[in-house]
């Protein structure tokens, strides 16, 4: 398959219809993560990827913001280690060490800034394929709004996480249609899920966010404290029982 690229001009993303994917997409969302079989007992780890090309600028402090409030919040699970990977540039992917302290992750986020550059998420995914082949990954979240890679090649290193049973959460940004068809493949391959959020949603992206690491740190019973009084409707749980 020819590698997909985007053009160069800046993609122009059309508004969110937020009575069709906002609150009963998150609610269904924290359906689909408390039916995911729980992780191995012991400290949780996460790995937290994230697009920090260009067109993510508008939205990146509030990402930042979010992911440190989602570590934040499940101190009290019982222990989550996080990696922070991201990528930007035209051939640039790091990874942090893992860190199992909000104040150090935070400082983790806020030394990142967004560059131009097209997607890497084939380099997220094998780095998640090498801690895991390695030692225990309990999840691996991705956000990002773009893909811009072959996707057959993705597919294939999803495929080999799935094996492993680490399941990818990805949040899109946007209505990309080539990033959403993507995703959902990644997530169905892996056993993970994908949710879409857009500009002013922050409050439901840290909640989506939060119920994944609930789940990374404490399986089925962290997340089902964790979503109670929250109403679950069964569009993200339908996805994520498909074979």
């Amino acid at each position: 398959m020819a590698k997909i690229t985007k053009p160069p001009t800046k993609k122009e993303q059309a508004p969110l219809a937020k009575e069709e994917s906002g609150r009963s997409e998150i609610d269904a969302f924290l359906d689909r993560v408390r039916s995911t079989p729980p992780p191995s007992s012991g400290h949780g780890r996460l790995i937290f990827a994230m697009d920090a090309t260009m067109s993510r600028q508008p939205t990146w402090d509030m990402a930042l913001k979010v992911q440190a409030d989602m570590f934040d919040a499940v101190k009290a699970v019982g222990g989550l280690d996080v990696k922070l990977v991201f990528f930007r540039g035209t051939d640039e992917c790091k990874a942090s060490r893992w860190v199992n302290d909000a104040g150090a992750l935070a400082r983790l986020m806020t030394a990142v800034s967004c560059r131009g550059g097209f997607t890497q998420i084939r380099k997220v995914l094998k780095h998640a394929l090498a801690e895991a082949e390695g030692g225990k990954v309990s999840a691996v979240v991705y956000v990002g709004d773009a893909m811009e890679e072959n996707v057959d090649e993705l597919a294939d290193l999803a495929g080999k996480l799935g094996l492993l049973s680490v399941p990818v959460f990805l949040f899109q940004e946007g209505h990309d249609g080539i990033a959403q068809a993507a995703f959902r493949e990644i997530a169905r391959l892996t056993g993970g899920a994908t949710c879409r959020f857009g500009p002013g949603s922050a409050a439901e992206l840290r909640e989506l966010l939060a119920a994944v690491a609930h789940y990374a740190a404490g399986g089925r019973r962290a997340l089902a404290d964790y979503a109670k009084g929250r109403a679950a409707p069964t569009v993200l749980l339908e996805q994520m029982s498909k074979p």
